[in-house]
């Protein structure tokens, strides 16, 4: 659709030498990734899945003739070739060239930023897990950042037992630089976990604009203090809810900045519900909590590719295998929100991936080769007739755009 498997030919290094080698490195790299978006997470599914039609006709080449490549050789791929320090950079590159190019289609001069941490369980002794007393079970603590899209930025691996936003300068400076070179506006979203004055000053420094939830002291409650007692009346069905703009500076801060306050009081409970965000924008009040609670649909974003294609699931012994793990489930999640972006019509614009897996890649069909086409008759329960040629056409028109488009500097 839109040639992104392609750009890998260019990033991964080959580490095989033999003469005999059947498949690519972009063959073996949509055999991942596609496997990921149907569902299929571990290499041993591929044992079946290399007779598969369907996906022998994803991989192209010789694999329509004969076989995909086994779960062996799969295998080797993501264990020994993708897992080397070169080609786990090369992915991150990859990703970054897809959610670019995809980007690169929106005539919105603004992107937003919403950086978010994870918890990965892991159920043996994995290298690196530890035990996490936030989430109170064993596991990893990946960093995630998602664009206003839906796209998913990037995603770092690490320990356990790391503090929620470690390793934010590395992760987010490869992304601020790439959408500095497209000449984007950035703003960033960050729960209480990025409260820090470091981020506060990357980000003023960087001319990007923040909204980030801070956590609650006694010095910010004597600054609503007017806004702590019950409104007078009978209370609405409705919370009354009240916002208060002010200059603060903690101790650990060089400067004042703003922060807004918002209080909610609702009828059933004693105390109202009070929040804090620290912000260099200039809109009022309400709007920087209207614009921060947008947040909430990172989580939504996690929670998805948890569920749908299972990228918590970090079974591999060693550290950097987990590592190329997490980076193909991300390349998987990208690749079924662009299919949601940019495939599917308006009705069916809000599906969830479960429900684009289910109804258009994990699905029944009866396949008939011949010598030059490969015929694939579906069922029209999941998906009718003139919705299926609708996302057809919009694919075929994607590609032609993507054809016309100038190539992305890697």
């Amino acid at each position: 659709m839109m040639g992104l498997t392609n750009i890998a030919a260019d990033l991964i290094v080959e580490g095989r030498k033999g003469k005999n080698i059947r498949h690519q490195i972009p063959g073996l790299l949509r055999q991942s990734v596609y496997a990921r978006l149907a569902g299929y997470e571990d290499t041993n599914d591929h044992e079946g899945l290399s007779r598969d039609p369907a996906m022998r006709a994803v991989i192209g080449k010789r694999a329509i003739d004969r076989t995909a490549a086994s779960s062996g050789t799969v295998s080797r791929f993501e264990t020994q070739i993708l897992a080397r320090d070169e080609n786990i950079q090369a992915l991150a590159n990859l990703n970054s060239a897809w959610v670019s190019k995809a980007v690169s289609f929106s005539k919105a001069k603004k992107v937003i930023l919403d950086i978010d941490s994870s918890e990965s369980p892991v159920h043996g002794s994995q290298e690196g897990s530890a035990y996490n007393g936030f989430f109170e079970s064993t596991c990893y603590h990946p960093l995630f950042c998602f664009n206003d899209y839906g796209d998913c930025e990037g995603a770092a691996l690490r320990p356990g037992n790391v503090h929620s936003a470690d390793g934010w300068r590395e992760f987010l400076e490869p992304i601020v630089k790439r959408y500095r070179e497209m000449d984007k506006k950035l703003y960033l979203r960050g729960d209480a976990a990025f409260a820090s004055p470091d981020i506060y000053e990357y980000l003023e420094d960087k001319g990007i604009l923040y909204a980030i939830r801070l956590k609650a002291n006694n010095n910010l409650y004597r600054e609503i203090e007017h806004l702590m007692t019950r409104p007078v009346g009978r209370p609405s069905r409705k919370p009354k809810t009240f916002f208060h703009a002010f200059s603060y500076r903690a101790a650990s801060w060089k400067k004042s900045r703003r922060v807004i306050a918002k209080v909610e009081w609702h009828i059933d409970e004693l105390f109202p519900r009070v929040g804090f965000i620290v912000t260099n924008m200039s809109s009022s009040p309400q709007s920087v909590v209207h614009f921060y609670n947008h947040r909430s649909t990172c989580e939504q974003y996690i929670r998805e590719g948890k569920h749908a294609l299972t990228y918590a699931r970090l079974s591999c012994t060693r550290f950097i295998s987990n590592e190329v793990r997490l980076a193909l489930f991300v390349l998987a999640y990208n690749l079924g929100n662009f299919l949601r972006r940019f495939a599917l019509p308006r009705e069916v614009a809000h599906w969830s991936l479960t429900s684009i897996q289910l109804k258009l890649i994990k699905i029944g069909a009866k396949i008939v080769s011949h010598s030059r086409l490969t015929i694939f008759q579906m069922a029209e329960v999941a998906v009718p007739e003139r919705l299926f040629r609708s996302m057809l056409s919009r694919m075929h028109r994607l590609g032609k755009a993507c054809a016309r488009a100038p190539a992305l500097s890697l």
